[in-house]
């Protein structure tokens, strides 16, 4: 097999939306410090939406993007909670996963916190190959040919193959 068409994770992001509830902001903070141990960034509204009570810059959420090494050890972890069973609409069309811990206890070694309750978070997991550099790169940006790009069937195989993952069909 062709050496660029191997599939690797860029990158797994954690996020907590609280909406316009502060308290519950810094739940999602503590949250996702005590299960990585990184503190994460606030994500803050960018429009205005009077009936749920947002306006610009408002602190609605929190979002942290792991990239190093231990990656592969936090998908385990992740997937663990989820029983190693994911559903085909857990994957896009790009080959990218997202999906939901409804609560944090789920989470292989991570423990109950009587500070934040019972709360839940999402889980989203990038998926690259060798090449993906020229989509983002200050120089020459380039798109990815469609050969190139990574498609919800081989990120399914990718899953199944490295973490022996068992995907329900809709």
């Amino acid at each position: 097999m062709n050496v660029n068409k191997q599939i690797q994770i860029e990158k797994i992001t954690l996020n907590f939306g609280a909406g316009k509830d502060q308290s519950m902001l810094e739940k999602g903070m503590k949250l996702i410090e005590y299960i990585t141990g990184i503190k994460p960034i606030k994500t803050k509204a960018t429009k205005r939406i009077p009936g749920w009570g947002l306006r610009p810059g408002l602190p609605i959420g929190c979002k942290l993007t792991i990239r190093d090494k231990t990656k592969a050890d936090y998908v385990k972890r992740f997937l663990k909670a989820k029983a190693d069973i994911l559903k085909q609409s857990n994957f896009d069309q790009h080959g990218n996963i997202a999906f939901g811990v409804h609560e944090y206890i789920d989470i292989d070694g991570v423990e109950y916190n009587p500070d934040l309750g019972l709360i839940g978070l999402q889980i989203c997991i990038t998926l690259k190959r060798n090449g993906y550099r020229i989509k983002k790169r200050k120089i020459m940006k380039r798109s990815i040919p469609k050969t190139h790009q990574i498609t919800q069937e081989e990120s399914i195989e990718f899953m199944k193959k490295e973490f022996n993952v068992k995907v329900e069909e809709k």
